[in-house]
This record gives structure tokens, sequence and C-alpha cells, in this order.
């Protein structure tokens, strides 16, 4: 099988084993701080308004038992853990569409850019929303490949950034991801994940990883032009209607049909109960990847 399925980059950052230390001794506050500061400088941040989680998901989980308010606003289609997470953490929540149906929310929430069409708002729109709302959530687990749409590094006070580490690194299992935001919002964050909420692996790995500057600045220009050239091949059956530098987005005129086609090719997609003609596939990871999604295409005609 070729996993599409997902936004992971499979082109991963060859990640050496853990050290003894990282596998045996529980993760000290220097291991960690070590951690923050090589995030801080990848995000342009300071290393106080960083607190690494298991995966970015582990802080959609535990936001909304965090933050005050009761409304909270979704800018949707998108992520759909996100209304679930607030939902279940007895938030009354609405989705809309367009950003101006989120002014007066105590919290809204932004996907930048967004899972999984794509749709993207600039640091200034970011800016401007999140002085209509309370409290502004931008979730920028898809930013790594577009790191001008980032406000983690001038993040308005009442806005907190979500960032993936497993996506853009294409180390999913790993578990690490971070939430950027003010010191005494994450302190409370910290205190309702837990102690050592990131294994010694993942502290090892991912501070490695975050500091290698010729590898992301490569990663950056494959990705880009990996993007387009799966759009040269599905495009002439599927029309695109938007997305990333980690997945694409089309237009089919049946998606499930279509993940059919593909599944039966040893390639896995992703199709969305809620639109009947969406289909969404990760990048390929190398040309055999590509040969293959392209021959599926023919032969389905």
């Amino acid at each position: 099988w070729i996993d599409l399925s997902t936004g992971m980059n499979r082109r991963p950052w060859a990640a050496p084993a853990p050290s003894a230390h990282a596998l045996t001794a529980l993760p000290t506050g220097a291991d960690m701080h070590g951690l923050c500061a090589a995030a801080a400088a990848r995000f342009g941040c300071r290393s106080d308004e960083v607190l690494p989680l298991a995966g970015a998901s582990a802080a959609i989980q535990l936001l909304p038992h965090v933050l005050s308010g009761y409304h909270a606003s979704v800018l949707s289609p998108t992520y759909n853990e996100h209304a679930a997470s607030l939902g279940a953490a007895g938030w009354q929540v609405s989705q809309v569409t367009e950003p101006l149906r989120l002014a007066a929310a105590d919290l809204a929430v932004i996907v930048n850019p967004n899972n999984p069409d794509g749709r993207s708002f600039t640091p200034a729109e970011i800016t401007d929303i999140a002085g209509m709302v309370t409290h502004l959530l931008v979730d920028e687990s898809f930013a790594d490949a577009r790191p001008d749409l980032s406000v983690a590094g001038k993040r308005p006070e009442n806005v907190t950034v979500l960032r993936s580490f497993g996506k853009f690194w294409g180390l999913a299992g790993l578990r690490l991801g971070f939430a950027i935001g003010a010191p005494d919002l994450l302190a409370r964050l910290s205190e309702r994940a837990g102690p050592w909420a990131v294994s010694g692996p993942a502290i090892q790995i991912g501070t490695a990883a975050l500091a290698d500057d010729a590898w992301h600045a490569d990663t950056l220009v494959w990705l880009s032009e990996a993007a387009l050239h799966l759009d040269q091949i599905v495009t002439p059956h599927w029309p695109l209607v938007g997305g990333t530098h980690l997945f694409r987005l089309y237009q089919t005129p049946d998606a499930e049909t279509a993940r059919d086609q593909l599944a039966r090719a040893g390639i896995w997609s992703r199709a969305f109960p809620w639109h009947k003609h969406w289909l969404r596939l990760g990048i390929p990871g190398n040309r055999e990847e590509f040969e293959r999604v392209r021959a599926a295409l023919t032969a389905a005609g």
C-alpha cells in the first residue's frame, strides 16, 4: 500500500536511533529546554512561548478544558476534531464558513492553511480576525511548508498557535507537536497534560530535526515541486479544488468510486462523508509512487 490518505511527508527526516539516555531515563528539564529552544528558533518565537506536547492533537484535546468561555466558532469545513473536542468539553460550538462570522466568539478556531481545501490567511488577516474575538486558536499543522503564513513569531496576545511535527518531518509515530502562546496559558496547559507529556526519544529526535536547516530548506523546495507534479498527473482526470504542499484536494464524479479505483492499485486516499465529490491525496514520496498514481488513473479511464 501507498498511504496517501494523510498529509504526512513521505520523504521523512532520517532520524537516528535514540540514545540509551533517551530510552531509559525520564526526560530532564534540560532536555525539554533544548527542545523548546530548537522549536523557538524554527518558529521565530521565544522559548517560554513554546510547550511541547504529544502531537498537535493533544493540544486540540486539552485546550478546550483550559481556555475559558462558552461559545466557540470554528471556520469550516475543516479538521473535525476541533469541533468534536470543544463539544465534548461542554462548549457551544458553531461552524461557520466566513471569517466575519467568527466575530464576538469567546474562542474562534482557524486551521491555516486549511485541511482539506488549503484555504489560507496572511498574518495580517489573522491579526484582524484576532481583533474580533476573545481568543483565537490558529492550527498551523500544515504551515511548515508555508512559513510565510505563520503567526507563531508575531502572535497577537490573544492568539494561541498549534504546530505539528510529524507531518512536515514525516515522523508521525513520534507523537510530537507544540502549542505556542502566552506563558501563563501554557503553564495551565502543561499542568493539564501532566508530567513527561513528551517521550525522551521524541525530545531527542525533535531537537535535532528542528535544527537541521539544510534538510528543512531542501524539503520546502521538494514539497512545492512535488505538489505541482501531482497536479500534472491528476488534473487531466479530476480538477483541482485546492490543497497545500503536503496534500491536494480534487473534485471527482464520485469520491467513493474514485477512492476504490485507487485502492485497487494499492493506493489509499481520503474521501469525506460530508462531500460526495472531494478526494484528498497526500504527496507521493518518490518517482515510483508518482508512477503508481499515474498508472491507476490511466487504468481507471
